[in-house]
């Protein structure tokens, strides 16, 4: 139904051992939103991320991608492999840490899962896999190696290779976090350019500006608890909490 949220998230909580890492965390994107996820370090994150792709297991709540519950099947039994990784692959990730396979060219590790997955022909993985290279400013290097990139090709790279699966959302956990100053503004812009396409995006980040210019919403986070969200203009101009004001001040 079109009105069914690309992501629907009830009641989430993750332990880590005897540390609560999420606590009832509830929350709502829709297609075509692009959510900010904030906090300091430690507040839960990156678990929020991959508990979402069911990368982590989550203790209680649910998750539903585009209406679809991840992780339990009708019976309410853990899912099969199976039909786990077929909802998973709704869901790209862009890691923070690129995650490209070292043996293989730049188009064949945007190829490889639509070819495995997907069982799609290696030409038509190909066309694809250069379509998307283009839109990130990357088909020159179609034939390297991930070792002869910097850091911001090689994240290009990465979200090509997300879109490959043509995801219901993409989860960016801190995508700029690994690359130096000088090579952050050319991945910010490639995610900015994917907003206004219209995907659907959450974005663990600690880019102030590209939260309030792109954003729909904006989540904070702080020890496991998600204790503000609005929309961009109030959360940076009028922040419901001390907290949040107290974090953007030491963000400025």
């Amino acid at each position: 139904m079109p009105d069914t949220p690309a992501v629907q998230i009830d009641n989430l909580s993750k332990s880590f051992d005897d540390v609560e890492v999420l606590r009832d965390i509830s929350l709502t994107v829709n297609k075509g939103e692009v959510v900010s996820v904030l906090g300091s370090s430690g507040s839960g994150k990156s678990t929020l991320l991959r508990c979402i792709n069911w990368l982590e297991e989550p203790d209680r709540g649910s998750i539903h991608i585009a209406g679809q519950r991840i992780g339990v099947d009708a019976q309410g039994k853990r899912m099969n492999n199976r039909d786990l990784a077929a909802i998973r692959a709704r869901t790209g990730m862009v890691f923070q840490s690129f995650n490209l396979w070292p043996h293989l060219t730049v188009l064949q590790n945007i190829m490889e899962a639509p070819m495995q997955v997907k069982k799609m022909r290696r030409d038509e993985a190909r066309a694809i896999a250069q379509t998307l290279l283009e839109k990130v400013g990357m088909e020159q290097k179609a034939e390297a190696y991930p070792y002869t990139l910097s850091g911001g090709q090689k994240q290009r790279v990465a979200i090509a290779r997300a879109l490959a699966m043509s995801p219901e959302v993409i989860l960016f956990d801190e995508p700029t976090s690994a690359l130096d100053p000088e090579r952050v503004g050319e991945v910010l812009t490639v995610m900015k350019n994917l907003s206004g396409e219209g995907y659907t995006m959450i974005v663990v980040t600690h880019e102030m500006e590209f939260a309030r210019a792109v954003s729909d919403q904006v989540v904070f986070l702080e020890k496991g608890l998600l204790i503000e969200k609005s929309a961009p203009e109030k959360f940076f101009t009028n922040p419901e909490t001390e907290r949040v004001r107290k974090f953007l001040e030491l963000s400025a």
